[in-house]
């Protein structure tokens, strides 16, 4: 699905977040930056530092995001970069985190995911990536929804995949209760509610000033990984992987920087970004969601999909 007024920007793919927060002043303005402890989170929330926002980072290790935190500070001279706890999979703690928060938030990324695991499930029975990459996420937003109004013109980003072409949200079993369990099906899903999320907050918050843009980082090397290494690889994916553009946690986090901060998108909520710069209309190539992928597709701004599993997903959080 394209759109007539579609972004551009004077980035490209290797454009670095560092680049793209280049003169932009962030003095009095908040993020929170979840999974800020590792991979594109990390340099996500030293750029939103360096420009000198107060930056809260929202992660499962306390003790890494403490070192992390130390790391920032000592990088950008910027000491207001604080660490809290949250397990997103884990309903109790994302209602704390958002409790704990006092006064306006200005930016949040919904950074931290998991991808292509072995089946898990929570307590609740629901499917572990479903729960935490959308779940999770959109629990925090609702629950932060009063601070990002109080701030007046709040961006949230969240953090999406190519991979999101694998898979819409199947509504009739999204935690694979009826079909066989596929790890990257699961994935796709959750990245393409990830998308839909964007969508219907920006409509339903826009009188609230907040808009919502679901990005693309690229492909980077984090831990995010870690369960496509090793004799998890079949010859054919291990070939990919190995030719694989990949990014610098630099340049992966550029898009989300771009969605968090850029004048450029003053305004702008409901869409998705990529390379730093919006993207166009998918058009499938092989398949593989590792080669060129790029595009959105169209099933992932469909404004009916969005709205119902908005609705999923208040019952979900409320069941």
């Amino acid at each position: 699905m394209s759109t007539p007024d579609r972004i551009t920007t004077p980035f490209t793919r290797e454009t670095t977040a560092a680049e793209v927060i280049d003169g932009i002043d962030l003095a009095g303005r908040r993020a929170v930056v979840t999974g800020g402890a590792s991979g594109i989170g990390v340099e996500t929330a030293r750029a939103l530092a360096s420009a000198g926002a107060e930056v809260t980072l929202a992660v499962r290790n306390v003790e890494a995001g403490e070192r992390t935190a130390a790391d920032i500070t000592a990088t950008t001279g910027n000491p207001r970069v604080s660490v809290a706890p949250i397990e997103l999979a884990d309903r109790s703690s994302v209602a704390a985190f958002a409790a704990g928060w006092q006064g306006p938030l200005h930016i949040l990324v919904n950074n931290a995911g998991v991808m292509a695991e072995p089946l898990k499930r929570t307590p609740e029975g629901w499917e572990h990536q479903f729960a935490t990459n959308h779940l999770g996420h959109f629990g925090l937003a609702l629950g932060l929804h009063d601070a990002l109004a109080e701030a007046g013109n709040a961006r949230v980003v969240s953090v999406s995949s190519s991979a999101h072409h694998r898979s819409p949200v199947v509504f009739d079993d999204i935690h694979f209760e009826k079909r066989e369990y596929e790890p990257w099906s699961a994935y796709g899903q959750s990245k393409t509610a990830n998308v839909l999320f964007a969508v219907e907050a920006t409509k339903r918050w826009a009188g609230d000033g907040i808009t919502v843009n679901a990005v693309m980082p690229g492909g980077i090397r984090t831990n995010l990984q870690r369960h496509q290494q090793g004799d998890n690889l079949s010859p054919e994916l291990r070939a990919v992987m190995e030719s694989y553009p990949w990014k610098t946690t630099e340049q992966g986090a550029a898009t989300s920087i771009l969605v968090a901060v850029s004048p450029l998108l003053d305004g702008v909520g409901g869409r998705y970004f990529e390379d730093v710069t919006e993207a166009g209309p998918y058009v499938p190539s092989d398949g593989s969601g590792l080669t060129d992928d790029s595009g959105v597709s169209a099933y992932a701004l469909d404004p009916e999909a969005a709205a119902r599993l908005w609705d999923v997903s208040r019952e979900l959080l409320a069941s």
